[in-house]
């Protein structure tokens, strides 16, 4: 049975304490990306990752590439990509070998946790497995939803009925419904969960591992259930959850969409969402963004190498942009980051904070965040999170 070494949990700053949104260049890649880091400061190898949600923003394609580069992980690891919730999450967990990061992650609420599996650690085994139909609410293949719309029928037939069919004792916790529900259908002590889906269940099981507490831990959607038993043991948790504030007021005109050059997203893609700078042989000089360089005696030199840029920074000089641009919201700010313990700069977006708000020397961090949609492709660079503002 697996054991988790660590668990990473990341929430957007925007919304209220219970239900955050995710902000304009967020989707389900980004905050992944976000939680798994956070997960992976615990340190240890990862062979495998599965991420589970069911807003991941490419469904023709894989998510895989920008996953793992924006997660710092070799390009080779297999990536299993789930659709499903809160049940779907625990199952990937009950059957995880060692050196497995999964992710859950939900866009409403927003919020995503991951955890990474080892020999030791938190210990847990599986509890219940119980799949039944109940398509209350369903999703066509070109998005249009539609919801039955009775909640009785829901509860009765599905959570509850799903309860009794795994033969479990009251749980100490229930991922996947509404918080009242869930202490209805719980021991009624465990705290409110800030989602309710793919994510839901791995920040509950990180409520229980921070209080020492084993018991069974239940998840639910519609009329399907997952349940594990946490043994005991300890997990590493790093928590990246900064206190939740209003979403700033922006202006939107809609502008041409501009046409994207998949020869150029291809041939910037390791540098951008890797964050890595361009190093020539024999030089100590960076280039970022990588370019060729020409030597004294006029030879194009092209064979420099990639390497990973720090991501942590102060601002050398920062503007707002209040005049309505065209595609954009507006008004948004900008900034030249120094990056530590290198002489390079780089101009990006802030993310997390208002405009007009950013200080010059002022430190933070360099986040992945999707900078553009260009024909329906999601495109991803770094923006700059303020330390004050994901404190």
């Amino acid at each position: 049975m697996p054991h988790v070494a660590a668990i990473g949990t990341y929430l957007p700053c925007w919304g209220t304490p219970y239900h955050r949104a995710a902000g304009d260049d967020e989707d389900a890649i980004t905050l992944a990306v976000e939680a798994g880091r956070a997960a992976l400061r615990g340190g240890g190898a990862v062979e495998k990752v599965i991420v589970v949600s069911r807003s991941l923003p490419l469904t023709e394609s894989s998510n895989a590439a920008v996953l793992l580069a924006g997660l710092g992980l070799d390009p080779e690891l297999e990536v299993d990509e789930r659709l499903g919730g809160a049940p779907a999450t625990l199952d990937a967990l009950s059957s995880a070998r060692p050196r497995t990061l999964i992710i859950g992650v939900d866009l409403d609420p927003a919020g995503a946790a991951a955890i990474v599996t080892a020999e030791d650690g938190l210990h847990v085994r599986t509890a219940a497995r119980i799949a039944r139909s109940l398509p209350v609410r369903t999703r066509n293949a070109v998005g249009v939803v539609h919801d039955y719309g009775d909640p009785r029928l829901l509860q009765q037939r599905g959570v509850v009925a799903s309860l009794k069919a795994a033969w479990v004792d009251t749980p100490l916790a229930v991922a996947g419904v509404e918080h009242e529900q869930a202490l209805e259908l719980s021991a009624g002590q465990q705290p409110r969960l800030p989602t309710i889906g793919s994510s839901s269940g791995l920040f509950a099981l990180a409520d229980l591992s921070a209080a020492q507490m084993t018991g069974r831990l239940v998840a639910v959607e519609q009329a399907s259930l997952s349940g594990i038993t946490v043994v005991g043991g300890e997990a590493r948790i790093y928590r990246h959850q900064p206190a939740a504030r209003e979403m700033p007021e922006t202006t939107f005109i809609p502008g041409s969409d501009l046409a994207i050059s998949l020869a150029a997203y291809e041939r910037a893609f390791e540098a951008k969402v890797r964050w890595e700078a361009g190093k020539h042989a024999g030089s100590d000089q960076l280039d970022f963004p990588p370019r060729y360089q020409v030597g004294d005696d006029g030879t194009l030199a092209t064979d420099y190498e990639l390497v990973p840029l720090p991501r942590t920074g102060t601002v050398y000089t920062a503007v707002s942009v209040h005049m309505p641009v065209p595609g954009l919201r507006t008004p948004y700010a900008l900034a030249i980051i120094e990056l530590d313990d290198s002489d390079v700069r780089a101009l990006v977006k802030v993310t997390g904070a208002e405009p007009d708000t950013v200080a010059i020397g002022e430190k933070g961090r360099l986040v992945l965040r999707r900078i553009a949609v260009r024909s329906g492709v999601p495109d991803y660079g770094y923006a700059f999170e303020p330390e004050e503002a994901a404190a």
